[in-house]
């Protein structure tokens, strides 16, 4: 078996790590589509959707939800501070590391990600489910606070041009990076930001777990624990992925929530 010194991390939990039943302390979710949910689910797993996880107001459809929104998603599926959230999603990673993200957001430190998600489980001979989630109405209402130190805004990204211990990574395709095609009015990058696309963070054939030397990419494009990153993709969907990958290495890494929707759709900023 290959070794997972790259990235062996106490918040990456491989599918045998991972023995049901669930105990009360530890929260499941699965980010994917309801139709995913009721077709298949790592039993005691509870369901948050992509969309629930984005703001939706144009053009940057992908920024952090109000705080209401979050609360009321987050106390719908038994969300409480003390228990350790485990996220997983169907794609390898982009929703889940997004999840993950929103939980930094709100200060919530204890989280584990499950490496490759529903297909390894599955691979790996684990259980699945299958019903519709029903969501709790009876819940307390839970108050959360936003935490903005992994949340990078436009003056963040427009202070980070112009520093050479910062790294804008954009994980956009390489047709997207270069201007090729674009999801916004302008196409380009962000001055400087260097590119990673998504897809090579995660390793089809090991069943979409992280690929194994995450950490070599990264110090080729110039990034490692001494240096601080900010990272984006078009709608912060995919950079949920690289910021998870971030976390995991230990390197100082937020992410830019508007990503390309937002910097693509104002003509005052700089592009490439």
């Amino acid at each position: 078996m290959a070794s997972h010194s790259s990235l062996s991390n106490p918040k990456l939990l491989e599918p045998e790590d991972l023995t049901l039943p669930l105990g009360n302390d530890d929260l499941l979710i699965q980010v994917t589509s309801h139709a995913v949910f009721a077709q298949a689910h790592i039993e005691g797993a509870v369901l948050v959707e992509p969309a629930q996880l984005c703001c939706g107001i144009a053009p940057a459809v992908g920024k952090l939800p109000n705080i209401s929104s979050l609360q009321q998603t987050l106390s719908r599926i038994g969300y409480r501070p003390e228990r350790r959230v485990i996220a997983y999603d169907d794609e390898g990673g982009g929703w889940a590391g997004k999840l993950l993200w929103v939980m930094d957001a709100i200060g919530h430190a204890d989280w584990a990600y499950l490496n490759g998600g529903l297909h390894a489980w599955a691979a790996a001979g684990g259980a699945l489910s299958s019903g519709t989630f029903a969501a709790a109405t009876d819940l307390p209402p839970i108050q959360l606070a936003i935490n903005s130190q992994p949340i990078a805004e436009i003056t963040d990204v427009l202070t980070a041009i112009n520093e050479p211990a910062q790294v804008i990574l954009d994980v956009r395709s390489r047709d997207e990076y270069l201007g090729l095609r674009s999801g916004s009015a302008r196409a380009g990058h962000i001055p400087g930001a260097v590119n990673l696309d998504w897809e090579l963070l995660k390793d089809p054939s090991r069943h979409w777990r992280l690929r194994e030397n995450l950490r070599e990419d990264f110090a080729t494009l110039g990034i490692d624990q001494s240096t601080h990153v900010i990272t984006h993709c078009q709608t912060h969907h995919r950079s949920g992925l690289s910021y998870l990958v971030g976390r995991l290495l230990g390197i100082d890494i937020r992410a830019y929530h508007g990503s390309w929707a937002e910097w693509g759709n104002d003509p005052d900023l700089p592009i490439e």
